[in-house]
């Protein structure tokens, strides 16, 4: 017979994943380290397969263990949607949430609309703005949750739900063909995009312009359809009709950028609960 999956050794897995690091995902769990490996070894030894590689300070999924991830954040996620909705009925007030658009508009709304449908009495006040304005206003008291763009392990507080390899998109694939001033098409400052096409320009010794500032993901598309110039997207986000140049095309490497999650305190249950849904909702890219 195939092996059954317990749900605490994949929330022990999808912890470990999340955080990179068996001592951090103890932290989140309330579980002491050596507890933290020990059942991550039964998970390994009920399915027969090696899940991550392990080093003295950090570990990586194999190929077999990002598979597992996927299945894991889905099979938990349903599961925590069937408990609210039979235990947590009654769970309700409002949730003020603040969150990149671009972010929202393409890998957000799924995620909402699943946590309405599984707490109908939770009102969510979703606002869209830059990362640095919304590190602002969450210090300022306006957000229970913000999500934000920051450099890797970054030294912004918030626990990373979401990586984002970058890359360079536009009209055509011939912007680094010639040594031409490249043309930017970019979000106003701050933007985490912006400052990283700008410092990879520059240290590739690359002249460049801003040729199109926009304050919306539509309006930097349409500029960018227009041949106004290039810009910065996550690669998942790069629309059906836009090139991505890459780096055997003359582009320098962009790397990746995550997505972290900060939280208020003290939390109340509606925002806490969304916290936790969005922690377990979102599919972490390698890490």
């Amino acid at each position: 017979m195939l092996p059954r999956l317990d749900f605490d050794l994949l929330r022990t897995f999808v912890a470990i994943a999340d955080s990179g690091n068996l001592t951090r995902a103890g932290e989140r769990l309330l579980l002491s380290q050596p507890t933290v490996s020990l059942q991550m070894k039964r998970l390994e030894d009920q399915l027969g397969r090696k899940l991550m590689e392990r080093t003295p300070r950090a570990v990586r999924l194999n190929a077999d263990g990002e598979l597992l991830l996927s299945y894991a954040r889905r099979i938990l996620t349903l599961s925590d949607e069937a408990v609210a909705r039979l235990v947590e009925p009654g769970v309700k007030g409002n949730v003020r949430l603040g969150t990149p658009e671009d972010f929202a508009t393409t890998h957000l709304s799924n995620v909402l609309s699943r946590f309405a449908q599984a707490h109908p009495n939770v009102a969510l006040e979703v606002t869209t703005d830059l990362t640095l304005n919304l590190i602002d206003r969450f210090q300022a008291g306006e957000f229970d949750l913000v999500l934000i763009k920051r450099e890797p392990m970054g030294p912004i507080n918030g626990m990373r739900v979401w990586r984002e390899p970058l890359v360079w998109a536009a009209n055509r694939d011939d912007f680094f063909a010639t040594d031409a001033t490249l043309p930017l098409v970019v979000s106003p400052h701050p933007c985490v995009y912006r400052k990283r096409a700008m410092q990879t320009l520059d240290k590739a010794g690359r002249a460049w312009r801003v040729a199109y500032t926009s304050t919306s993901l539509a309006g930097a598309q349409a500029a960018v359809r227009a041949g106004l110039g290039i810009t910065v997207l996550p690669k998942d986000m790069v629309p059906d009709d836009f090139f991505i140049i890459d780096t055997p095309s003359g582009a320098p490497d962009l790397s990746d950028t995550e997505i972290a999650l900060m939280t208020a305190s003290p939390l109340s249950q509606p925002a806490e609960r969304l916290a936790d849904y969005i922690v377990r909702a979102l599919e972490t890219p390698k890490l």
